[in-house]
């Protein structure tokens, strides 16, 4: 009877397999996951049209930026910039785009209808929001989005910003995603966001950071400039409560959690005098100097 690990993999197993490595790829090293699954599954055939849904569900989930063509500003792509077709979306220049996922290139630009009844209300948000990003974040992009509903006004910013240091053996990368839906005379409304950071340090070692938390807020709904500045300070106070959380826990980390990893005395139960055993090394040092 064959051995249960000889039997061979279905091209479908080979497939579901491969995207899993994709998806969970660290942030800047998807080509050298792509590399080595490309090893692994010894099918480019296969592998260009089993796992072109990966790259692009990776690319999203990611927030990967993009240079605009004609703008300064970069744009994100996400779920909510994704308009059917292979095209997405860049509410600030107004333009959609197609995308190469594999390469990261963005292609093909031309003017993009929007929702002009919710414009008023995103264009808004989108200059205070991008004061915000520019003033905390690096090298951030954000990227707002808006539309209109039954009535409704939905508005979406979503943020990324990365750090890669190949050279160093680390890579980094800080997403959140903010969202509110209401009425214009409604007065208050529900704010939900999702703030996740993802660290790789592999240097002698694999580690990863994958932190990520739910906030809800509610919103004071006035005017469209007042609603951005309201929105933006919501986000303001628990990106910054968040960061502090984070080094908080790592300073607790170093403190106790890390040192509990290791044995305080060795197998002896007793310190190490190493003063004394330098004093001995000097001793051998100095017999073996008179000897000669």
């Amino acid at each position: 009877m064959a051995d249960y690990y000889d039997e061979p993999i279905s091209d479908k197993e080979k497939l579901r397999i491969a995207s899993d490595f994709i998806m969970h790829a660290p942030p800047g090293e998807l080509n050298e996951v792509f590399n080595d699954v490309r090893t692994l599954v010894n099918n480019d055939t296969l592998l260009k049209a089993g796992a072109s849904r990966s790259f692009a569900s990776y690319n999203k989930e990611q927030f990967t930026p993009v240079k605009v063509e004609g703008s300064t500003e970069q744009c994100l792509v996400t779920d909510q910039a994704e308009l059917g077709g292979g095209f997405y979306l860049d509410p600030r220049s107004k333009q959609k785009f197609m995308y190469d996922h594999l390469r990261k290139e963005a292609n093909e630009f031309q003017p993009s209808n929007i929702d002009e009844n919710a414009e008023s209300w995103r264009s808004a948000l989108e200059t205070e929001f991008s004061s915000y990003v520019k003033e905390h974040y690096n090298h951030g992009v954000c990227s707002v989005y808006g539309k209109v509903s039954a009535g409704e006004v939905t508005l979406t910013a979503c943020i990324e910003d990365h750090q890669f240091e190949p050279r160093n053996f680390w890579n980094g990368r800080w997403r959140s995603r903010w969202q509110v839906t209401f009425s214009p005379s409604s007065g208050s409304a529900d704010m939900e966001g999702l703030i996740r950071v993802q660290v790789h340090y592999y240097e002698d070692g694999n580690v990863q950071l994958v932190s990520s938390k739910e906030v809800k807020e509610t919103l004071h709904v006035s005017s469209e400039m007042a609603t951005a500045k309201a929105f933006t300070k919501l986000v303001k106070e628990a990106e910054g409560d968040y960061q502090a959380a984070l080094s908080d826990n790592y300073q607790t980390m170093s403190d106790t959690t890390c040192k509990a990893l290791r044995r305080q005395l060795p197998v002896t139960r007793s310190k190490i005098d190493w003063n004394k055993i330098l004093s001995y090394k000097i001793g051998i040092e100095l017999k073996n100097t008179s000897g000669d």
